[in-house]
């Protein structure tokens, strides 16, 4: 069936796919009017003037006020630029055609869902423990290298993977990243994405959820006021759902109030000697909630929990972020660490170990590039999405706001003294974890001041008075980088009430980060879920389990899944050698690893399809990833420096077990049979998951070398069905947007009805 085209003034085109019905597509003319071109000329001006003065003037002091300016206008001009052009040249979406959404919709797994909620879900989704914690550890090698990669890379690597990710899911039904993978690259390359593909997930989901134990455990606050959020998100999904459909504005006013209400009732419960015992819970206990909750996630109508939730702790987390931005607009703190420190040029910081390049880039992950997001684009998003034209906004747009976060982290760790940052960050076997013996650790590390001046010595009451004032007993060898945050942000946000708020700030803080981190947790499970379900969908006499929403399927693939990372979850909070902690330091590598996944299927379905021309755009944050993560595989298989190399610090350990030594983090010879067994799993899993990068990546090229040769090559693209509704494509209709839906209107009918009770 072909669209009906009608014309309308200054260059505005509308589309029905039934004459007798309002249209369902809007297509604008994209040239800039003359007083456009002057803003984005000033807009590029002033990000020009910012890096100058963060990369290039320096000088003694530099304001962090240039790190916000500086990522902004860079945002604005990739978003209006660089996104529109993947968009016209590129993608070419086509809102006259149905989405997943509005094909299957069905009210559980597949739902046309209001573009402002979906960004929210799909933002809290993809928005996890990496963007704040990467950056504060990067932060060791100085500001530059990290504010150069998380803005530059977001712009060219991770917004890209994630925009193309998630078109491409949409355009094959909302199909999972590993089956796109199995289609496209044929069955050897294929099942290697898969295999990859789902036991990184599994780490993944397992990593976000001892981080947010960690952050909850013994917080009566944070655990009431995230709790709390789960009622609030079954509110909001029943009131859009049966009370007021559509109501978006009105329930995200009440949502947020609601929210509020819970934060200042956490502090409260924090407050109350009573309430605050009921309410601090024990590692093992979260441990179980938390699976709990990842299986519910997972398996009830997406309406009723999952997107009002990930929608309601949006607010919360660009709230917070947008508040700690205007806090450094407001303060403009200078910064303290220099451009690049020794660590950077040595490799030898006690947050990490490893030199700029390449363990710089796999710290920061998410920040920048995550093959984590690919797995949200082409899970759950890909089967909300309206129209495809949404896909920018919330692909492109929501990785553009999570890399504002990374800066964010980035300048509140940057922005504390420099002796603190260190006595936060190095392990207690160096710190001594008494402030006098940290004050001496930290004062011989000869540190350098942003204008290349030896720092003076500080005593050891400014590290206890740092943790009297955030309220704490000791903020000596909090590792890890959420502590470190924290306290950055305290800092940064009391002037909000001065210091005597730095206490309440602090502990806001970590709440947040918890609530930052879940969402991705529960996301991930149901992402999970979908992946697992189309990979033993390809097994003979299984295939019903392709269907989603295939409620048997749903419950047993949702149990498999839990249970796995669940199981892993648990160890690790049993046992501090156990479970997670083997699996913790991979992390960063096959986060990165999933990523070059992610962007050779989305280089090779562009060679298939004829686009050669265009694969420059995927391909090259393919090749610098490539690079980068292999580069860090072979160091971490093969380096002979115990802190860096899995098999080194294997040998390590052997060889002072067999002397009879017993060395950190063991305290006995049992712990250190946990430690040798885990660097040994470390530096196994490490060869599998490269080897199985490289088997994707050939099994691609020669799909690729075929498709150019051929002129293109047929893809698993579905076919296209004429779409019945019609939506805007940004958070404001735009004029023409407008008129259209004022027709939908007069006609009497709702433009998105499905998704909405018959």
């Amino acid at each position: 069936m072909k669209a009906h085209v009608e014309e309308r003034g200054d260059g505005v085109t509308v589309y029905r796919n039934d004459p007798a019905r309002p249209p369902i597509a809007v297509e604008e003319p994209q040239t800039l009017t003359p007083r456009a071109k002057v803003i984005f000329a000033l807009i590029a001006l002033v990000g020009a003037i910012a890096w100058a003065m963060i990369a290039i003037v320096r000088g003694e002091d530099v304001n962090a006020v240039w790190f916000v300016a500086a990522a902004v206008c860079t945002y604005v001009i990739a978003f209006r630029f660089y996104a529109r052009l993947i968009e016209y040249r590129v993608l070419q979406p086509r809102d006259t055609r149905m989405t997943p959404a509005e094909e299957f919709e069905n009210g559980k797994d597949f739902m046309p869902t209001d573009r402002r909620i979906l960004v929210g879900h799909h933002f809290a989704a993809i928005a996890g423990a990496g963007p704040l914690v990467g950056p504060v550890l990067a932060a060791q090698m100085g500001y530059l290298p990290g504010t150069m990669w998380i803005i530059i890379g977001v712009v060219f690597a991770g917004a890209v993977q994630d925009y193309m990710v998630m078109h491409m899911s949409i355009r094959r039904r909302g199909r999972s990243l590993g089956q796109m993978a199995r289609d496209e690259l044929g069955a050897v390359g294929g099942w290697a994405a898969i295999v990859g593909v789902l036991t990184i997930m599994i780490i993944i989901i397992a990593v976000l959820g001892i981080v947010v134990i960690g952050a909850l455990a013994e917080s009566p606050w944070g655990v009431f006021s995230v709790g709390l959020t789960i009622p609030i998100a079954l509110f909001m999904g029943v009131y859009l759902r049966y009370l007021r459909p559509g109501a978006v504005n009105e329930i995200s006013i009440i949502g947020v109030v609601l929210l509020i209400l819970a934060i200042l009732a956490g502090g409260w419960v924090h407050n109350s000697p009573t309430l605050a015992e009921t309410f601090t819970l024990d590692k093992v206990t979260l441990a179980w909630l938390l699976i709990i909750y990842g299986f519910a996630a997972a398996v009830l109508p997406v309406w009723l929990l999952l997107a009002p939730r990930d929608y309601l702790s949006t607010f919360m987390k660009v709230g917070t972020i947008v508040l700690l931005a205007l806090g450094i607009l407001i303060s403009m703190p200078t910064v303290q660490m220099p451009a690049l420190t020794q660590f950077g040029r040595d490799g030898t910081g006690p947050a990490f170990a490893g030199s700029l390049f390449p363990f710089l880039f796999i710290t920061i992950a998410c920040g920048a590039l995550s093959g984590f997001h690919a797995l949200i684009s082409s899970g759950t998003t890909p089967k909300l999405i309206e129209k495809e034209s949404q896909a920018r906004m919330i692909g492109y747009g929501s990785m553009l706001t999570e890399s504002f976060v990374a800066i964010m982290a980035l300048v509140a760790a940057v922005s504390i003294d420099q002796h603190i940052y260190f006595a936060m960050n190095a392990p207690a076997a160096l710190t001594g974890g008494t402030p006098e013996a940290a004050a001496e650790y930290v004062n011989g590390l000869g540190l350098m001041g942003p204008g290349g001046a030896a720092l003076q010595n500080i005593d050891p009451a400014l590290l206890q008075q740092a943790a009297v004032d955030v309220g704490e007993k000791s903020i000596i060898s909090r590792t890890g980088g959420a502590p470190t945050l924290a306290f950055g942000m305290s800092e940064v946000m009391s002037f909000l009430g001065g210091s005597g708020m730095k206490a309440f700030w602090y502990h806001f803080a970590v709440m947040f980060e918890a609530l930052f981190i879940l969402t991705t947790v529960d996301a991930g499970t149901r992402v999970a879920r979908f992946m697992f379900s189309d990979a033993i969908g390809n097994i003979p006499g299984l295939g019903r389990f392709k269907d989603p929403s295939w409620r048997v399927g749903a419950w047993i693939c949702s149990l498999i899944v839990v249970a796995g990372w669940g199981s892993i979850l648990l160890m690790g909070v049993k046992d501090p050698l156990g479970g997670i902690y083997t699996l913790f330091p991979l992390f960063g590598i096959a986060n990165q690893l999933l990523a070059a996944i992610a962007l050779t299927v989305v280089t090779a379905i562009l060679v298939k399809q004829g686009k050669l021309k265009w694969a420059w755009i995927p391909g090259i944050p393919l090749a610098w990833d490539l690079i980068v993560t292999l580069s860090a595989s072979y160091q971490k298989i093969f380096s002979d420096v115990p802190a860096i190399g899995y098999f080194a610090n294997h040998d390590k350990f052997v060889a002072a077990r067999d002397a009879g030594k017993i060395l950190a983090p063991a305290k006995s010879i049992e712990d250190m049979e946990k430690v040798i067994r885990n660097t040994m799993i470390q530096g196994w899993l490490s060869i599998i998951y490269a080897v199985l990068v490289i088997v994707v990546v050939v099994a691609a090229l020669v799909v690729m070398v075929k498709a150019a040769r051929a002129g293109g090559l047929p893809t698993s693209e579905a076919e296209d069905v004429p779409s019945k509704i019609f939506a805007p494509r940004g958070f404001r209709a735009t004029p023409a947007e407008q008129a259209v839906l004022d027709e939908w209107a007069q006609a009497g009918l709702d433009p998105t009805p499905v998704g909405r009770p018959h």
